[in-house]
């Protein structure tokens, strides 16, 4: 059994000078590559882009970070400094949601299944629940109820090396039956009085078909 290192094992990082030491200083174009405004390019990535993850975070520090999927280009640019994201029915918790209304600061990863690199957006969001964009949201016959409209601050492209690190998308890695399926991961954390036949229907065929329901 391993046993924890003792505390002056442990050695923290407690200044960006002492970061800085460790790390040493970005290359001239890492350090400019960031923008506060959409360009072409970055408007053909959000044209393509079927998923985006969200960070946020409390007034106390509390941290979530929540998937988003539709379609390829389900983000939808306003304008040069504007991008909305429909909401779609889920488990209510609604966990980013709360977050953002106490504290708008939100960070964006857009992901290219297949590519390495990722659009990152960082700014400020507010929920919008009627808008003249949301119609155009709409994928089967669902028109979102709730959409976040972010206000960009900064956006860049994040080069590829942590997928190149992982080979997360190389199929020859992936091991999806290494791990309990979802409904015994279900049974054993979170309904442990439902009949574990009962999950594996819930989350069986049907639960792709009613994604919109």
């Amino acid at each position: 059994m391993a046993h924890p290192e003792p505390p002056s094992a442990t050695r923290e990082v407690t200044s960006e000078a002492e970061l800085r030491q460790l790390l040493g200083e970005p290359a001239p174009y890492a350090a400019r590559k960031v923008r506060s405004t959409l360009h072409a390019l970055d408007r053909e990535w959000l044209a393509h882009s079927p998923l985006c993850l969200i960070a946020t975070s409390g007034r106390d520090g509390s941290c979530d970070v929540s998937p988003k999927g539709d379609p390829p280009g389900f983000v939808k640019v306003l304008d040069e400094r504007t991008v909305a994201i429909p909401d779609r029915p889920g488990n209510k918790r609604a966990d980013g949601f709360r977050n953002i209304l106490q504290n708008p600061h939100v960070g964006l990863i857009h992901l290219l299944p297949g590519r390495g690199d990722t659009l990152r957006i960082n700014g400020r969001a507010r929920i919008v629940r009627e808008a003249p964009f949301l119609d155009g949201m709409t994928v089967k016959r669902n028109r979102p109820v709730l959409a976040l409209v972010v206000q960009i601050e900064e956006i860049f492209f994040h080069c590829s090396k942590a997928f190149l690190r992982s080979a997360a998308w190389s199929p020859a890695t992936w091991e999806p039956e290494a791990l309990p399926g979802r409904a015994k991961l279900s049974k054993a954390l979170e309904r442990q009085e439902d009949p574990l036949e009962v999950l594996e229907e819930h989350y069986g065929p049907a639960y792709a078909e009613k994604l919109y329901q």
